[in-house]
């Protein structure tokens, strides 16, 4: 018997077509699909819509970088296997040469060009299109990669327009600005950088030394070109954006850089300026302003000027501002309040708290008392000095470190327990010595609290840093030590030598040089040759830097506080020294911070030399106070604002040290 007959296929019998039946035509597939999506919950089809969209615009954004980034390492590994192919041997085949024989050159007809520099493919630049179009046309580079060195061309075949510019976010330096490997104090020399006779090391032929005080005069201008083109009037300029910013809405940086135009001989700026000031300064605006910015900054710089040139214009804006400035002292306990609307004629506390802080309301004093002494109206005087007795007299002080906040109702100290000479306190302790200074050496408890404070500051703040030693002001809070010191700190070393020049003791002096040289360091150590806002410093023996630097504290405002107190000590001592460390440090400001199209920006980041990031902000103080500190640092004229005849407000606005009164004959 066979067996049954082994079937290789499988018969399927279909019957009529039910439409609940599977269907796999497009029709079913949409309402299978469909029937899925509506078994999903609500949360879930929420999460899907939100999700599905984000990722397709992660997509559109990320993928030109990609992109960017694979050309980039193809084009490497082609170039990879290319010199592979050469060290193996491998090379193209050209046709109508015979290999191993060597063709006849073709002969030229033009002159002879040099050889194109090989082409890099650039990764993908970031920024806005229109900054990077502006860039490329320019020969810039992105943020992490700087121009190859063109070919060296013949003298007279490049222009100096045709200088190529290097750039750091939107921010362009010149190219011998660019980043580079700090010289050593001992090649500076060499150059020329820091005087002496240079030697040019090509011929030993004497070059021509560098001329600091010109150098800082074209800072100058360059800083007043990029503010005259692009912020003309306004407060502040932002040089990156080749726009403004406004504070007050008075031309502040116009009104700080007065004096500073002055002093430098730059005439026909300052004719510039003094019209504006004479057709278009208006303090009747319904603004508030900040009682100590304005005092400091445009009462200042207008006596300041005043004196300077004697021209009665800028006393008559003086008391204008000051008359409108008087309603902050309307208080209960007579401390002023910190802001004054100067067209209303009102005043008030900042929004979140009545308090003011302790350096506003003591550091107004050198302006008030000069106004009332050229008006010859009290007024002014009477009110600034009320505050001062009243803070001499105040509890909450300890060994006469006076806390950072003081109340405009009750007249008391808040936030007892803290202690600094940074922000908020660092300039009531200068302006107790220069008030001493400024009435002739005759008010005693002016000299009292200044000198208590300064036996306060060496048994409470002062430390040395581990490993190299470096003396330091930290603070105090709440009986703990803390390792933290601004940048603001650092017009201590010149308040220092200022009173030890005015007879008080000699000690002084040598804290104030050991302090100098803590500040210089806070701007050698950095990549960038600029000093952070705030450093901490290593006080673990044995262990790390001396210096440490957060990352939210690495930005530099061009502030002008070290410069300040080199000014000091060189006046006093005549080191060179201290002169060789404003030049290291002027140059680091125009190599990292000096923008092409006029002006100086701050930056983010004193760390990061390829990187600075610029904030696009040109302080007024920067002209007001910085420039002009380096000007009188490297000038040879001690009667050029000599320290015997003037004393420094805050601002670096000279004001005549009163002479004495003639004694009553008899």
């Amino acid at each position: 018997m066979y067996p049954p007959t082994r079937k290789d296929f499988v018969s399927l019998t279909l019957s009529e077509r039910d439409p609940r039946t599977y269907n796999n035509g497009k029709q079913w597939r949409r309402q299978s699909c469909w029937r899925k999506w509506k078994q999903l919950s609500r949360l879930q089809r929420c999460v899907i819509l939100v999700v599905l969209p984000l990722a397709v615009v992660c997509w559109i954004v990320v993928y030109p970088s990609l992109a960017g980034h694979w050309r980039g390492f193809s084009d490497r590994a082609v170039n990879k296997e290319s010199d592979k192919g050469d060290e193996q041997g491998l090379k193209p085949i050209i046709p109508g040469v015979v290999p191993g024989v060597i063709p006849e050159p073709p002969k030229q007809n033009g002159p002879v060009l040099p050889e194109a520099p090989p082409v890099r493919r650039p990764f993908p630049k970031r920024g806005p299109p229109g900054l990077q179009n502006r860039m490329q046309k320019k020969g810039n580079v992105s943020d992490s990669q700087v121009e190859e060195q063109k070919p060296a061309v013949k003298t007279g075949e490049q222009g100096e327009g045709d200088k190529p510019l290097v750039s750091w976010r939107g921010a362009m330096i010149e190219a011998d600005q660019a980043t580079e490997p700090q010289p050593s104090h001992q090649e500076k020399v060499q150059d020329g950088q820091l005087g002496g006779a240079p030697v040019d090391p090509a011929d030993n032929a004497p070059l021509k030394p560098v001329n600091r005080l010109e150098a800082v005069t074209e800072a100058f201008r360059h800083a007043w070109k990029g503010y005259k083109e692009f912020a003309w009037g306004h407060d502040e300029l932002k040089p990156v954006s080749k726009s403004y910013s406004e504070w007050f809405n008075l031309g502040l940086t116009l009104i700080d850089s007065l004096d500073t135009m002055w002093i430098m001989g730059l005439k026909e700026e300052f004719e510039e300026a003094k019209t504006w000031v004479a057709t278009e300064l208006s303090f009747a605006k319904n603004v508030d302003v900040n009682l100590f910015e304005s005092t400091i900054r445009i009462l200042g710089g207008l006596l300041s000027t005043y004196h300077l040139t004697g021209d009665a214009l800028f006393l008559e804006k003086a008391k204008d501002i000051g008359s409108r400035l008087m309603p902050a002292f309307s208080t209960p306990s007579k401390i002023p309040y910190s802001d004054v609307n100067i067209g209303k004629g009102t005043a008030h506390p900042p929004r979140w708290t009545s308090d003011s802080t302790v350096a506003e309301v003591t550091s107004i004093q050198l302006e008030f008392r000069e106004l009332s002494r050229l008006t010859k109206d009290p007024r002014y005087r009477d009110v600034v000095e009320e505050v001062m007795r009243q803070v001499h007299k105040l509890d909450g002080k300890h060994d006469g470190l006076v806390p950072m906040f003081i109340n405009t109702n009750s007249g008391q100290f808040t936030h007892l327990g803290v202690y600094t000479l940074g922000a908020r306190a660092d300039s009531y302790y200068e302006y107790l010595l220069k008030q001493w200074v400024q009435g002739g050496k005759k008010e005693t408890e002016l000299l009292e609290d200044y000198l208590k404070s300064m036996e306060g500051v060496k048994k409470n703040l002062l430390r040395k840093s581990s490993p190299k030693g470096l003396t330091f002001v930290g603070e105090l809070s709440h009986g703990h030590f803390s390792p933290k010191m601004d940048h603001l700190v650092c017009f201590l070393p010149g308040t220092l030598a200022l009173g030890a020049h005015n007879g008080l003791p000699e000690d002084h002096m040598e804290l104030a040089k050991q302090l100098m040289e803590t500040c210089y360091q806070m701007y050698a150590q950095m990549e960038t040759g600029l000093s952070p806002e705030i450093v901490h410093f290593n006080v673990q023996a044995g262990e790390g830097q001396d210096i440490e630097v957060k990352l939210a504290d690495r930005h530099n405002l061009l502030r002008p506080e070290t410069v300040e107190s080199l000014f000091y000590l060189y006046r006093f001592t005549k080191d060179k020294k201290y002169r060789d460390w404003g030049w290291e440090i002027f140059e680091n400001f125009n190599k990292y911070t000096k923008v092409p199209s006029g002006g100086y920006t701050s930056i983010n980041n004193v760390r990061d030399p390829q990187y600075p990031n610029p904030r696009d902000k040109m302080e007024s103080f920067f002209l007001g106070e910085t420039l002009k500190y380096f000007y009188l640092l490297f000038s040879d004229d001690p009667e050029l604002i000599s320290l015997d005849k003037y004393i420094f407000n805050t601002e670096a606005h000279p004001l005549p040290i009163w002479p004495p009164l003639p004694v009553p004959a008899v």
